[in-house]
């Protein structure tokens, strides 16, 4: 018996997606409640390990053409079939009920904050054109995007980000994923001018508490996302 066999059997069996520290965990577990000495060393299996077993089974299934294959999405791992069968599932399990699709302003104000997040409304806003508000709250009530704290700027504004619920949406691994938006993050964002701190005005380099900033114009990477290599955070 190999590592392999043992990760794919528990895929298989399992009834939700898995993590690495999952996987990880349920191999720890069994190893205290047995005294077999090779159950015992899987105890130390290591993540990159895992994450190598996870890689070699995703590829030999979608080699073998089955009817299923193993996906990672939002960084947990499961079996799931293939789209072309959706027909003949649909009438065995019955239609799903999902949430109405996602009018054109959503899709360009959740593309915004994908590519640019941490993002403000105000930002969002000045990409877009138009006000976001109603468009926000949808996103919000959906659970695709969530606050991320508060930005250090004038007046505190809220950022936001998209959840793990989003990479589910689009099936994805993590944000790495999603189609090149070059363009979209280089578009220039005006920022607030920034807070003043108390150090500042104690140390004389404010005068008379008044501040002076420069508008700024940043160009925004693709931050770094949880992927199947790295799991959600709980």
């Amino acid at each position: 018996m190999e590592l392999k066999s043992i990760i794919e059997s528990i895929l298989f069996s399992s009834q939700k997606p898995l993590t690495v520290r999952e996987l990880r965990e349920v191999l720890s577990v069994t190893a205290d409640k047995s005294d077999d000495i090779f159950i015992n060393s899987l105890k130390k299996t290591k993540d990159e390990e895992l994450q190598q077993v996870l890689a070699e089974l995703e590829t030999e299934h979608s080699l073998l053409g089955r009817s299923f294959r193993l996906a990672c999405v939002a960084g947990a791992w499961q079996f799931v079939n293939q789209p072309e069968h959706a027909p003949w599932l649909k009438t065995l399990f019955g239609e799903k009920i999902r949430p109405p699709r996602l009018s054109q302003a959503g899709l360009e104000t959740l593309a915004i904050i994908a590519y640019r997040q941490p993002v403000t409304r105000a930002e969002i806003e000045q990409i877009r054109g138009v006000a976001v508000d109603g468009v926000m709250q949808t996103m919000l009530d959906r659970g695709l995007i969530e606050n991320a704290g508060r930005a250090e700027v004038i007046g505190r504004p809220m950022t936001y980000r998209t959840t793990v619920d989003f990479l589910e949406y689009f099936g994805l691994k993590n944000l790495e994923d999603l189609p090149s938006a070059d363009e979209l993050r280089r578009i220039p964002v005006t920022k607030p001018k920034t807070l003043v701190t108390a150090d500042a005005v104690g140390t004389g380099e404010v005068a008379n508490a008044e501040v002076v900033v420069e508008t700024e114009k940043e160009t925004t990477d693709l931050p770094a996302e949880q992927s199947c290599e790295e799991e959600p955070k709980a």
